[in-house]
């Protein structure tokens, strides 16, 4: 049966992979954006087209405003997926303020406000399905990487405590902790930078976007009804014993 599905930051890398999957399904899939939709918003023959919505997270009325406009357009969002987030780098002597900030607001708080928002529909509805896209940063750290890893670390915390408030409407709240993978961030890098990062991995090589995604999909299908508060490393054995 297709369901809505929200994934924020679904404009590119992990987030568009998922979206993608929804879409070749069948579901009714929205996007949040903030700089540019993806190219196509498309799909094979008798899918769905992509809804895109522009949504800065960080801004509470402008997520108001998304859901509004996803609920008047295609329905009440079943399924959410909190992609959303961004890196801004630099050890903890030299991080200011704001750096420490944007990346809070981005990758934890947006979670807390999307979620919140979301809620509702999927408690009256007795079903719901919220996955988040934390990293392997929040249990092993990197340095350089302190408001991010706080901010990977809170999402499980978050989605644990969560999970337990909704449990008893059927609502499941799940995390997805992906290694490194096959987006813009790694493309900068030069091949033997990439060498260098593969060889971390026990299993050798970085990951494709759509292998996250396929997590996500299995955490948001019927077949994951009885579980929640997990989180699902997708790191290729990178975190292993964490």
């Amino acid at each position: 049966m297709s369901r809505v599905v929200l994934v924020t930051g679904g404009s590119r890398g992990i987030g568009l992979a998922c979206a993608r999957r929804f879409q070749a399904a069948g579901d009714r899939v929205a996007i949040t954006y903030r700089t540019a939709p993806p190219a196509d918003f498309g799909g094979r023959a008798g899918t769905h087209p992509l809804f895109g919505v522009p949504c800065d997270v960080t801004e509470p009325q402008a997520v108001e405003a998304a859901f509004s406009s996803i609920e008047a357009e295609i329905g009440h969002v079943e399924v959410l997926v909190c992609s959303a987030g961004v890196t801004d780098d630099g050890l903890l002597l030299r991080m200011g303020e704001v750096r420490w900030a944007r990346v809070i607001e981005t990758d934890l708080t947006a979670c807390y406000r999307t979620t919140k928002r979301a809620l509702g529909p999927m408690l009256k509805a007795r079903s719901g399905r919220i996955i988040l896209i934390s990293s392997v940063v929040a249990y092993l750290g990197n340095a350089g990487q302190a408001n991010y890893a706080a901010a990977k670390a809170g999402q499980i915390g978050f989605a644990r405590s969560v999970a337990r408030e909704v449990a008893s409407r059927a609502v499941t709240v799940n995390v997805v902790a992906p290694g490194m993978v096959a987006t813009d961030m790694l493309a900068a890098l030069s091949a033997d930078q990439i060498a260098a990062l593969s060889s971390r991995v026990p299993l050798g090589r970085i990951a494709e976007p759509d292998e996250i995604a396929a997590a996500v999909s299995f955490l948001a299908s019927p077949e994951a009804a009885y579980v929640t508060g997990a989180v699902l490393a997708v790191d290729g054995g990178l975190g292993m014993g964490h």
